[in-house]
Order: C-alpha cells, then sequence, then structure tokens
C-alpha cells in the first residue's frame, strides 16, 4: 500500500542539523505513527513520504519554509515578571504556553532574565533551520472513520481517549 492522504503511517527516523548533530530519534523507541494529510508531521516530510511503501528508506533535507518557518525576531519580546505570576524560579530555557496571535496557542522559551524584564521568543527551537532526516517505512494502512474525524491516529503509537 502506497502513502497518500487519509493513511496512517509508521516511521522510524532521524533528525539532524546540517552539523550532523542528531537532534531527534525513534532508535530504541517505537516508530513515529501519524495520519497523513492532517498536518501532523511537518510539510516537508510529509511530502517527501507521499507515494512511498512499507520497506522504502529515504534521506531527505527539509528548508525551513517547509518544516518550522523562518526565525522571525518579530516574535522575541519582552515581559515584566509580573506576566509569570506563580513561577517560583523563572529560569532561562523555562518554556510555557501563550496565546498567539491568531488566537491559538504557542509554546514561548525564556531567552532572557535582566531584573523585572524576561525576554522570551515564540520562535519554534528549529525554526530557521534545514532539517535532515534518514526514514524507514515501517507500516501503512487506511485509517479508521475515527481517526480521520479526529483528525490524528488512535490506538497503538497513536493518540489514547
Amino acid at each position: 500500500m502506497l502513502i497518500a492522504n487519509q493513511h496512517v503511517v509508521a516511521i522510524d527516523y532521524t533528525l539532524s542539523n546540517d552539523a550532523g548533530e542528531v537532534i531527534d530519534s525513534s532508535a530504541g523507541a517505537e516508530p513515529l505513527v501519524y495520519l497523513h494529510g492532517a498536518g501532523n508531521i511537518i510539510a516537508g516530510l510529509e511530502n517527501a513520504l507521499l507515494g512511498k511503501t512499507v520497506g522504502d528508506e529515504l534521506e531527505v533535507s527539509i528548508e525551513p519554509e517547509d518544516a518550522y518557518g523562518e526565525y522571525s525576531v518579530e516574535l522575541i519580546t519582552s515581559l515584566g515578571r509580573e506576566m509569570f505570576e506563580g513561577v517560583d524560579e523563572l529560569e532561562v530555557g523555562m518554556q510555557f504556553h501563550a496565546s498567539a496571535p491568531d488566537g491559538g496557542m504557542q509554546i514561548v522559551t525564556v531567552r532572557d532574565i535582566d531584573g523585572d524584564q524576561v525576554t522570551i521568543d515564540g520562535n519554534h527551537p528549529l525554526a530557521g533551520q534545514q532539517l535532515n532526516f534518514k526514514v524507514k517505512v515501517i507500516s501503512v494502512r487506511a485509517a479508521s472513520e475515527e481517526e480521520l474525524a479526529h483528525g490524528h491516529v488512535h490506538g497503538e503509537g497513536g493518540h489514547q481517549h
């Protein structure tokens, strides 16, 4: 069965940056399972997997615009420490959920603390980077009606309700 929209796909992968440093990998863990065509993985990798089948292996480099976007200085801002009420030990590198400009949620990272001013960065940690994947397709199956309705995989390797 070929990978196409509305199919559940399991892949083993290793993600590295341009310096060859491994950023993430499924090695020693369960494969990544996702619903193809539902935006569950970055667009560049999803496009590269289209039409592949079980056993196929590929190496693909994904440009920022097809991954987590270009790095945007507009997503860096400074807030007063009082915005972090209830956080006893505020530290550089901490991440928080915040309201995004589009009304959704985004993760922001504390970039700097200077007295009562806290600089946060709303860019994804991999924004602006070319991502290099080594991927092996482990399984492909048709998605269930429930998975299609919910937009993600259920059961083993997927979301549990």
